[in-house]
């Protein structure tokens, strides 16, 4: 009977208690709530931003992304350059950024002494949190005349190769903007990447090291591989900031409508495009045009994202078959 009475008793205390599982269901509720608020909230925007083109999309059809000819008192309007502004001045800010920000953060997490971390990493987070207008200003005063004296020296230098083309008389370009995108974006990889090598198991880094293993080993074959899925999502939440970044652009860009291959020369931006013109719309087809433009970088947004989560989905498995 004891034997019994303590075997019943057992069960009892192992059986989920009613409050536990509506706790349970509370929680499950609010999260699949916060779910299904982000996917309307995503399907709204994209149906008001479709709606209110609809004029634009009917008149210039797809068209309006080839050609790059703005003229809003004509009735002609094409983001053909500023499509390809946005483009090159973010995969600029990308490509100079990442390893960068990808660097700062294994400093911090793994080679930094606790001192030198405890003042560095909230200055690198602090950058995150400068509104865009100051680093307008700040590229405009500070940026566009060290690059008007950068530029001769690339295209003396790299002149053969047709990014580094002509220097740019006064300094305002694209290789300005996609500097002053760097700046702007170089806080959010390197603080979600630090944190990610954080996360690392230390069992796992000290196991290493006592095989033997160098401190570039372990990067390496430890810290990036089990890291490289959140540095991707980090890469890809920089590259959203520099895609729909539009004051701070405006300032050192120029706001034009021609596509160069160089970088020193004037172009243009979707975001900046819009942000200096839709206070003020020609007429209607003009203000539909600047929602066309706004559809087409919610776009572009999605699918550079769903291209990097595939991307980083395929090195994960691969790494874990290897």
């Amino acid at each position: 009977m004891a034997r019994g009475s303590s075997r019943d008793r057992a069960r009892t205390q192992a059986r989920p208690r009613p409050a536990g599982r509506v706790g349970d269901r509370i929680l499950f509720g609010l999260c699949a709530l916060a779910g299904v608020v982000v996917v309307v909230t995503l399907v709204d925007v994209v149906y008001q931003l479709a709606n209110n083109a609809s004029d634009a999309i009917s008149h210039f059809g797809l068209g309006f992304l080839v050609h790059s000819t703005w003229k809003p008192g004509f009735n002609i309007e094409g983001a053909g350059a500023l499509i390809y502004g946005t483009l090159v001045t973010s995969l600029m800010a990308i490509v100079l950024a990442t390893p960068l920000g990808i660097a700062i953060g294994l400093y911090l997490s793994m080679m930094a002494p606790a001192r030198v971390r405890a003042v560095v990493g909230p200055l690198v987070e602090m950058l995150a949190a400068v509104p865009s207008i100051i680093y307008g200003f700040w590229g405009l005063v500070v940026l566009v005349p060290f690059v008007d004296k950068l530029e001769p020296g690339l295209h003396s230098a790299l002149g053969f190769i047709p990014l580094f083309g002509p220097a740019s008389p006064v300094g305002i370009s694209v290789f300005a903007a996609g500097l002053v995108l760097t700046v702007m974006i170089l806080p959010i990889i390197s603080a979600l990447s630090r944190d990610l090598f954080l996360t690392v198991p230390s069992e796992l880094k000290e196991g290493a090291e006592a095989l033997g293993a160098t401190r570039w080993e372990v990067i390496r074959g430890i810290v990036l591989p089990t890291t490289i899925s959140g540095c991707t999502a980090a890469v890809v939440l920089g590259l959203g900031r520099a895609l729909g970044e539009a004051i701070a652009v405006s300032f050192v860009i120029g706001d034009t409508n021609a596509r160069h291959t160089s970088l020193f020369q004037p172009g243009g931006a979707l975001a900046e495009r819009i942000a200096n013109q839709f206070l003020a719309p020609v007429n209607s087809l003009h203000l539909a045009a600047m929602f066309y433009a706004g559809l087409l970088l919610v776009i572009i947004g999605m699918l550079t994202s769903v291209a990097a989560r595939t991307i980083a989905g395929r090195v994960d498995v691969t790494q874990r078959v290897i």
